[in-house]
């Protein structure tokens, strides 16, 4: 077998254009903390995945959107991030997040970090439903997809 005939095993990257900040509904305000920082004296790339994250999990926690069905959790399984610009600290930042696909049992969420009106990095992050008492995956509810309407990237429809 020829390397040119293996198939890929990374997802392939979408789009390389930089994202632009207004086509994420969903934005949080947070600050650049000195410990984020690696001895290079910018923030660590690890720290990125916490910012995701922070993103993340504040919309969904938040009971007023109806996105915490009773016994249900979400368990992310998914996330690539591309680093596009040195952040440093002291600073602010916004994170920015769209939801951009629904699966079966899974949302599919583009995400960003502005610092200064630059974007210095992005990410797609999958979360998966799952039952709280069985720890498997379970189906999105027709009521969970209409709570998740707002926060859909601009440009993205709401079908499945």
């Amino acid at each position: 077998m020829k390397v040119s005939e293996i198939a890929p095993v990374n997802a392939r990257m979408t789009s390389d254009a930089t994202p632009r900040l207004e086509d994420f509904p969903y934005r949080i305000l947070d600050n650049v903390r000195f410990a984020d920082l690696d001895p290079n004296h910018h923030v660590n790339n690890a720290i990125y995945a916490t910012y995701f994250e922070t993103g993340r999990v504040t919309l969904m926690k938040d009971r007023s959107y109806g996105l915490m069905p009773e016994g249900l959790s979400w368990m992310m399984v998914r996330l690539d991030m591309h680093f596009r610009a040195e952040l440093r600290w002291p600073g602010t930042i916004e994170v920015g997040l769209g939801l951009v696909k629904f699966g079966r049992t899974s949302v599919t969420f583009d995400q960003v970090v502005f610092s200064e009106g630059r974007c210095v990095a992005s990410a797609q992050s999958v979360s998966v439903l799952i039952d709280d008492a069985t720890r498997k995956p379970t189906p999105l509810t027709p009521e969970l997809i209409k709570n998740f309407q707002p926060w859909l990237r601009r440009g993205v429809s709401s079908q499945r």
